[in-house]
């Protein structure tokens, strides 16, 4: 009885070992691209072709669009910042965000010093 259990447990053994190697591969990828795609890609990268989410953090007099900007700057130092002008006011705008996602989570933060502070979508030009 227990030579059969022995003799039972060791082809289990077997099994279980050559199942295992038989399930192990391995392999190499070769990917086969026109050289064109690496250029689309690398142009669709670069930020100045893509639509973007902003935060308007400011709209009024130039004087106060400076103080505003020198404010946000010293407060927050991960996003780009910008004063632009569009008849008649200057208004100060703040990151280059991908996603509306992302925007959204920006304009919390900011929205604790600046409580007019608002998302809008801008198309920034190829140059």
């Amino acid at each position: 009885m227990i030579k059969s259990c022995i003799k039972g447990a060791f082809i289990c053994l077997i099994f279980i070992g050559f199942s295992l190697k038989a399930q192990a591969q391995e392999g190499n990828v070769v990917i086969d691209q026109d050289k064109d795609i690496e250029k689309l890609l690398e142009f669709k990268k670069d930020i100045k072709t893509v639509d973007l989410y902003k935060i308007q953090v400011y709209s009024g007099e130039r004087g106060g669009a400076e103080s505003t900007k020198s404010q946000f700057s010293s407060l927050y130092k991960d996003w780009p910042i910008s004063m632009e002008y569009e008849t008649p006011n200057y208004k100060v705008w703040v990151g280059n965000f991908r996603s509306r996602l992302e925007a959204d989570r920006a304009l919390v933060k900011v929205k604790k010093n600046f409580a007019n502070a608002f998302i809008f979508y801008s198309k920034k030009e190829k140059n």
